[in-house]
């Protein structure tokens, strides 16, 4: 009889240390998410004066943790000729790496982000800004 208790007191606290492991996990987790949604929410984009940079290719990156961008932008006369993405760490936001087009075609940084792809096409200006302003 004693063994069955001391087994069943031991499953118990197996138990009870994994559930307690779960729910610590899973508060980390919700506060990375809080977190990140934080930092694309206060991201503020600004437009860079494209006529006082020197032609040359620029390289700049942005990482609000769930999503980091990394891109290279060409100017030349003035003007944005070409931006590459380097790398594009998303979870759905694949489609944002259409806001490129948008920029180069419309000439400004803080162009329409991609519906659906919001945080991604935030991610991806800043980052476009961070390269310019270096």
């Amino acid at each position: 009889m004693k063994e069955k208790f001391s087994r069943k007191r031991v499953v118990m606290c197996i138990a009870t240390i994994l559930i307690l492991i779960v729910l610590f996990s899973a508060a980390f987790y919700l506060k990375s998410v809080a977190d990140y949604q934080k930092s694309v929410r206060e991201t503020a984009i600004s437009e860079v004066d494209l006529s006082a940079l020197p032609d040359g290719v620029y390289v700049g990156e942005y990482d609000v943790n769930f999503i980091y961008a990394k891109v290279e932008v060409t100017v030349q006369n003035g003007k944005m000729t070409d931006i590459a993405i380097l790398e594009h760490k998303q979870e759905r936001g694949k489609a944002a790496e259409a806001v490129v087009t948008k920029m180069v075609a419309e000439q400004k940084i803080d162009v329409d982000a991609v519906s659906g792809a919001t945080n991604s096409s935030t991610v991806i200006k800043k980052a476009v800004e961070n390269a310019l302003r270096h």
